[in-house]
C-alpha cells in the first residue's frame, strides 16, 4: 500500500477513534447507578438493572472498537496495516474502506465463521 493511501486510512482510523472518545458514552457513568427510588419497587429495580446491563454492553462494544482501532493504528506504524494477521495476504481495498480495522482477509474470516458454525452445530440424530 502506498504512503498516500496509508495516510488516508490513518486519518480515517483517528477520526473513528475521536468519535468514540467524544461520544461521551465512556465518560458518563450516570446510567450505571441505580437510584434509591428504584430499590423500593421490584419492577423499577428490574428495569434499572436491564438498562444498566444494556449500558454496560454498549460500553464494552465501544471499548472493543477502540482497541481494534488502536491495534490498526499500531499496524499502520509498523507497516503491516492492510495485511491479514493470519496469512499475511493483502486485504482488499473495498474491505478496508468498509471496515478500516479488520484483522484478517475476508476469505480467512469466512473460513473462521464456517469453522465456528460447524463446531456449534448440533449433531443430527439418524432415526
Amino acid at each position: 500500500m502506498d504512503k498516500k493511501k496509508l495516510d488516508q486510512f490513518k486519518a480515517l482510523l483517528l477520526k473513528h477513534r475521536q468519535q468514540i472518545l467524544n461520544g461521551g458514552l465512556l465518560n458518563n457513568s450516570e446510567d450505571l447507578h441505580i437510584s434509591e427510588e428504584d430499590l423500593s419497587d421490584e419492577t423499577d429495580l428490574a428495569t434499572s438493572m436491564i438498562n444498566q446491563q444494556i449500558s454496560c454492553s454498549i460500553r464494552d462494544r465501544e471499548i472493543f472498537k477502540l482497541r481494534r482501532i488502536d491495534q490498526a493504528l499500531e499496524r499502520v506504524q509498523d507497516g503491516t496495516y492492510g495485511h491479514c494477521q493470519e496469512c499475511d495476504d493483502e486485504i482488499g481495498m473495498k474491505r478496508l474502506e468498509n471496515q478500516p480495522c479488520p484483522n484478517s482477509a475476508s476469505f480467512m474470516q469466512k473460513k473462521k465463521s464456517a469453522k465456528t458454525l460447524r463446531s456449534t452445530a448440533k449433531p443430527r440424530l439418524n432415526n
